[in-house]
């Protein structure tokens, strides 16, 4: 049976194709281009993919009896270095609009330079480019990806003998538990890592090794504090000793067996809570528990020293972790759209089995609370990720949300746009994220402008109701 086209993706194909749009027919088989767009998006921002939709946006449907081997092919293909290297692990999801199906691929900024058919693709607002043969540019783009990843840093001097092999091999089985023949059971543990995106060579500065990524993954304890000092994952019980802590784990070890920890921390303090679902009994606090914790260590900054924190308290279960957000304060779960913090762990769990797609677990962790607790969580964007899940049946609340986080969510929303936005677009997107009545949060906003048009940050363009307001 195939799912009614979502809202939210229409309005993406009503906007058109961009930077991070792209629209192919494909009424029968895979484009042929179709990877090349696949390896630019992941060398740029990332973006959305419509099968069966024309470049002027009308939707025109793909051959309903040629959907599965599509998909079949897809995904070999993205397992496949000859097409796409590094790898990838992307989904390929189908809906239908007015009985026409289409097939929807959303792609994530990827922290590795990619290639396809051993070309080097980047994006543009008209299309995709070979990069291959300027040096310039891939030199910026190699840049880039160091910059904004720290999992990316090469440790040239880390040997294989600073992993352990038991994690690897324990690597081996849960992959296999997946996927039956998995490739990797077919690699050498190099050939492996270099697959997973854990061994590479920086083509700007030639240093070639393991990276972060790797470490925190598959090495060994010392291996990891000696790469991060400051690195630890802190567990705590807080019911009767709120000042300090009822139970405590202090977590200074590789990620896959930190997640299996916390999860145990849960599983020990938290009650289970079972539900019926496609005629299957689901353990709600497993359910829970798994998302809160694969969230908490995969989308972590780890160049910041703030340890990331799991703290169990009478009424609450709360997950913090250090952060650099896009947006400042609450976020709207209707109109979130995640973005990849450390993509080659991201995908690492997701092959062995510890993750889903990028975004499915704050979706499944909105609709089992409200099955554990009849309460919606909190998630607050900032320097350090807030998760907030509800033990008991009284509501949460959020917290007070600063005249300057205001001024700053503004600002970010603003910087972002080409074309700015009218006092509507901004209502709609601050009023989610701060308390208040209308009329509370309308006199706040405009707080907000009044005095960033003061401050010269911003200003207003026309007199009427449909004005813009732009960043200066």
């Amino acid at each position: 049976m195939f799912e009614k086209l979502p809202d939210n993706l229409y309005k993406i194909i009503l906007t058109g194709e961009c930077r991070t749009v792209e629209f192919k027919e494909a009424k029968k088989n895979l484009p042929n281009s179709l990877f090349e767009t696949i390896c630019s998006m992941l060398n740029r921002n990332g973006g959305h993919i419509f099968l069966g939709v024309k470049d002027n946006g009308n939707i025109i449907g793909i051959n309903k009896e040629q959907i599965n081997s599509m998909k079949k092919e897809f995904a070999n293909l993205c397992n496949n270095p000859m097409k796409i290297f590094p790898t990838v692990y992307l989904d390929i999801k189908e809906y239908t609009y007015d009985e026409k199906h289409i097939l929807y691929i959303y792609v994530h900024e990827s922290s590795d330079v990619h290639k396809t058919a051993n070309k080097i693709h980047d994006r543009s607002q008209d299309g995709d480019f070979d990069i291959t043969k300027n040096t310039t540019l891939i030199s910026n783009l190699y840049i880039r990806k160091r910059s904004s990843y720290i999992e990316n840093k090469i440790y040239p001097f880390a040997t294989i003998g600073d992993l352990r092999q038991d994690l690897i091999d324990k690597v081996r089985i849960m992959v296999s538990n997946r996927t039956a023949n998995h490739p990797w059971n077919y690699m050498t543990n190099e050939e492996m890592l270099r697959s997973a995106g854990l061994y590479e060579r920086d083509l700007e500065t030639g240093k070639e090794g393991y990276n972060l990524a790797c470490i925190l993954l598959l090495g060994k304890d010392e291996t990891i504090l000696s790469a991060l000092s400051y690195y630890r994952t802190d567990a705590l019980l807080k019911i009767k000793d709120t000042d300090r802590y009822d139970d405590r784990d202090d977590i200074r070890t590789n990620l896959i067996e930190s997640y299996e920890r916390l999860i145990n921390f849960i599983k020990k303090h938290l009650n289970d809570k079972f539900y019926i679902e496609d005629n299957l009994r689901v353990n709600i606090r497993d359910v829970i528990a798994r998302e809160l914790c694969a969230n908490l260590l995969i989308h972590r900054e780890y160049s910041n020293p703030y340890p990331a924190k799991l703290i169990i308290s009478k009424d609450n279960i709360v997950t913090e972790n250090a952060n650099k957000p896009r947006t400042i304060g609450y976020i709207d779960i209707n109109n979130y759209s995640p973005y990849p913090k450390n993509p080659k762990i991201a995908a690492f769990f997701k092959e062995i089995g510890l993750a889903d797609e990028l975004g499915s677990g704050i979706k499944k962790i909105v609709k089992y609370a409200k099955l554990y607790s009849n309460n919606e969580p909190i998630f607050k964007d900032d320097e350090i990720f807030i998760a907030t899940i509800s033990l008991n049946k009284g509501k949460l609340k959020k917290d007070r949300v600063s005249n300057e986080n205001i001024r700053n969510m503004i600002l970010q929303l603003l910087q972002s746009s080409n074309n700015g936005k009218t006092r509507k677009e901004i209502n709609e997107y601050i009023y989610p994220k701060i308390n208040g009545d209308i009329s509370e949060k309308s006199s706040k906003v405009k707080t907000a402008l009044t005095y960033l048009r003061r401050k010269n940050l911003i200003k207003n363009i026309g007199t009427d109701v449909k004005s813009i307001w732009i960043s200066t």
